[in-house]
């Protein structure tokens, strides 16, 4: 019995300080972590952050058009799919080209999800960032913000930054126990988002969403399809 426990609390000691250590901040460096983003004002006194990054081998107009379409029979979330869709929160495979009617997406707006409460948009810098804004909703608040960086002409950093306060203790166990889940369904998305950018960014078009130039959807490439 005593080697067993000894086994338990040495798997725990080591998620603790360093497994859940390397996840909160998977992909960045040290200029991401102390980086300000958009939305870190609005929980000041997290009880969880954590932040992951991915550098993407495009430009932030080949990026961006993936972000604001996420959601519910919109454009999924790019990560696995069959998970999303198993428990309710997709009903279809995750978009594999941009969707010119989902492109506009404004503060106020919500993404909705198929179970759950949908997340509402509290910030809109096109092309920079987004933030969403889950407080309120219960008895942890959560903020979930994007950063689109550029790096150079061709490489730009992708940063995704969840903040989380929990009102109370049993509220912190429930985020305490879903962080690895949050952590491989979020780095998965990560390197959805950034298979479909580069995708797009490489196809040669010129055109990007900043335009407005009609027929955009049909010069629009397909992304390649995601291995999800």
């Amino acid at each position: 019995m005593f080697p067993i426990l000894v086994v338990i609390v040495a798997v725990a000691v080591l998620y603790w300080f360093v497994a859940r250590h390397w996840m909160a901040r998977w992909g960045t460096t040290p200029s991401d972590l102390t980086r300000i983003m958009a939305g870190d004002r609005l929980i000041g006194d997290p009880t969880y952050s954590g932040t992951m990054a991915i550098i993407i081998n495009a430009q932030p107009e080949h990026i961006w058009p993936w972000l604001v379409q996420m959601g519910f029979r919109r454009g999924g979330l790019y990560s696995y799919d069959w998970l999303d869709r198993l428990f309710g929160y997709l009903d279809r495979p995750s978009a594999t080209h941009v969707l010119p009617e989902f492109q506009q997406l404004a503060a106020g707006d919500e993404i909705p999800l198929g179970r759950g409460p949908a997340w509402p948009v509290a910030v809109v810098e096109p092309w920079r960032a987004l933030v969403l804004d889950m407080r309120n909703m219960g008895s942890i608040d959560w903020v979930w913000q994007f950063g689109v960086y550029p790096i150079d002409e061709r490489r730009t950093v992708l940063v995704s930054r969840s903040r989380v306060h929990a009102r109370t203790i049993w509220a912190w166990l429930l985020t305490c126990a879903i962080e690895p889940a949050g952590f491989v369904m979020t780095r998965r998305m990560l390197l959805g988002v950034k298979q479909r950018a580069e995708a797009l960014g490489s196809s040669g078009h010129a055109e990007s969403t900043r335009s407005d130039t009609p027929g955009l959807a049909d010069r629009l490439p397909a992304a390649k399809k995601d291995a999800a």
